[in-house]
């Protein structure tokens, strides 16, 4: 997702909080927190079904976002572009099957978020092939493309096999034991080189940033499975 400016004046001066427009915060922080939430129900939900109820005991197996938001984390994400929630505590000793059953619940986050995008992808066809999408304000339109938007990155974003991401969750199930306790031990240093990546925008625009727009051929890969369904009847405005 592209940098965005929120702008406001300061002696004349425009003044740099944001990293969304403010006259869009409501609806980005609305989209946040659905995306954020339907996120991590996700995992919780899925490890307790594999019967890990550790999730369920704390009462992360909700749709609220408060029992999910780390409110640091949101602040975050809109004055810098990144942020995080609570994470899901999950033990994967009550696993049946470990590693299978580990790498669903990671990936079931992410999953949830492209499934989300996709979600909105359909009504925006909907709507163009039923010839009503004239009919919607340009304010829902941006907040449609801010729901595709967000959730996409939320989905690659996670995909980053860097600790604690969801990637790195999977890609733990690979790797040795011997291998898993050294990146333990280096927790600390890799979140110091995550943030260095995340806040200076030489080092993000060549490692995070390429990954990220990969959102593009994502949502072009979505259309196209939509434009089975309605045809030329349809046409997202992301097409």
């Amino acid at each position: 997702m592209g940098r965005v400016r929120c702008r406001q004046t300061e002696g004349g001066r425009r003044v740099n909080f944001f990293w969304f427009p403010i006259e869009y915060l409501p609806v980005i922080i609305v989209t946040m927190l659905v995306a954020f939430t339907v996120h991590e129900f996700a995992h919780a939900w899925t490890a307790w079904k594999f019967g890990d109820d550790t999730a369920y005991r704390e009462g992360r197996v909700t749709l609220n976002p408060i029992a999910h938001l780390d409110w640091i984390g949101m602040l975050f994400l809109l004055i810098g572009g990144f942020g995080w929630a609570k994470p899901v505590p999950v033990r994967r000793s009550r696993f049946k099957n470990p590693r299978l059953m580990s790498i669903l619940v990671s990936v079931a986050g992410p999953i949830s978020n492209l499934l989300l995008a996709f979600l909105m992808l359909f009504v925006l066809d909907l709507l163009s092939a039923l010839k009503v999408i004239h009919t919607i304000s340009e304010q829902m339109i941006i907040f449609m493309q801010y729901w595709v938007t967000i959730n996409l990155t939320l989905l690659l974003f996670n995909l980053i096999p860097i600790p604690p991401l969801d990637g790195y969750r999977v890609l733990e199930e690979f790797l040795p034991i011997r291998t898993r306790i050294k990146i333990q031990e280096m927790a600390q240093w890799t979140t110091f080189l995550f943030l260095l990546i995340i806040f200076i925008p030489p080092l993000r625009s060549v490692t995070i940033g390429p990954v990220l727009s990969l959102s593009t051929p994502i949502v072009h890969g979505m259309v196209r499975v939509l434009d089975v369904l309605f045809g030329a009847a349809g046409g997202s405005i992301f097409g």
